[in-house]
């Protein structure tokens, strides 16, 4: 997928302005795809010279005037073909895991190490969870089967949520075998 494909499902659900997108991208999208607010900015004007998007300058009382950024006809024309496109299954490149296979070959102290790590990491995941639980409630509290944007943004939301629980109990299981082997 390419950055340009997310730009243009968020702008399609609100039309935004590139500092508008950039939140959007630190707060929900980028758990999914990440991009710097250099990138994105970088992005739009490129997709602009492709006419995928078009901006409004919007004048702002007391502030610069901002563009407000929207996908063209011929945005969602691109958008439109790339979900046609079949999807390959991604390579998982996880360090922890690696890092976990390594400790076979650490002392007593390197696996201690390594639990403090994994228990950090655990914790940010459980952050992550908190934050996805509680975006849940407060974006989908009573869920319209008729509104297909809420529907899939939720099934999204949810695909994040049981991932991050998926990775909650496996790191579950690889601190209690690192305990394990402690004894």
């Amino acid at each position: 997928m390419a950055l340009e494909h997310a730009i243009l499902v968020s702008l399609l659900e609100q039309p935004a302005s590139g500092y508008e997108l950039a939140r959007r991208f630190d707060r929900s999208i980028g758990r999914f795809w990440t991009a710097t607010h250099q990138q994105i900015y970088r992005v739009l004007k490129r997709m602009e010279t492709d006419g995928w998007v078009t901006a409004e300058e919007v004048g702002q009382d007391g502030r610069p005037d901002k563009r407000c950024w929207s996908a063209t006809a011929a945005g969602q024309s691109a958008l439109a073909d790339w979900l046609r496109a079949p999807v390959q299954p991604e390579a998982v490149r996880h360090e922890l895991a690696v890092k976990i296979r390594g400790a076979a070959f650490a002392d007593r102290a390197g696996r201690a190490d390594l639990v403090a790590e994994v228990e950090r990491y655990r914790a940010d995941h459980e952050a992550v969870l908190a934050s996805y639980l509680a975006g849940e409630r407060r974006d989908f509290p009573a869920p319209d089967p008729g509104d297909a944007r809420a529907a899939l943004q939720h099934v999204v939301l949810r695909g994040g949520i049981a991932y991050e629980r998926m990775v909650l109990a496996w790191l579950d299981d690889v601190l209690a075998t690192l305990r394990d082997l402690a004894r």
